[in-house]
């Protein structure tokens, strides 16, 4: 883990036993062994919530693009009603038409003449044949 051999943890050992003797050691060893259990729980505790908060950025990034999605395909279909275009059986893309539509703009049809009706008069009494 840190490139510590077994040479030097047994060298360390050794020191520890000349130092603090052999009533001392085996206490020592368990005060050791609970402070390294203790900073191995936090480091643990530290990093588990460091994956569950990436996590929950990944989460939220995928929702907001799929939200982003969706309001394109909402647009999209607005835009498409609006044009009276079938959603996607098209056959040519939105903005092809929209390029034809400005080129040609659509020209008022004119009104069919009005025939004005034919009343019998009184003056007109001749027979026809």
């Amino acid at each position: 883990m840190f490139g510590i051999s077994f040479s030097e943890l047994l060298l360390v050992a050794l020191i520890a036993l000349l130092v603090l003797g052999p009533e001392r050691l085996p206490g020592a060893a368990r005060t050791a062994g609970l402070w390294i259990g203790r900073i191995k729980r936090s480091f643990n505790a530290i990093k588990t919530e460091v994956e569950r908060e990436i996590g929950a950025d990944e989460i939220r990034r995928q929702l907001h693009n799929e939200q982003i999605l969706q309001l394109e395909r909402e647009m999209q279909a607005t835009k498409n009603d609006l044009m009276g275009q079938k959603p996607a059986d098209s056959e040519q893309p939105a903005t092809a038409q929209v390029q034809a539509a400005e080129q040609s703009p659509a020209e008022p049809q004119p009104a069919p003449p009005q025939q004005q009706p034919t009343t019998a008069s009184s003056q007109d009494n001749t027979p026809k044949p």
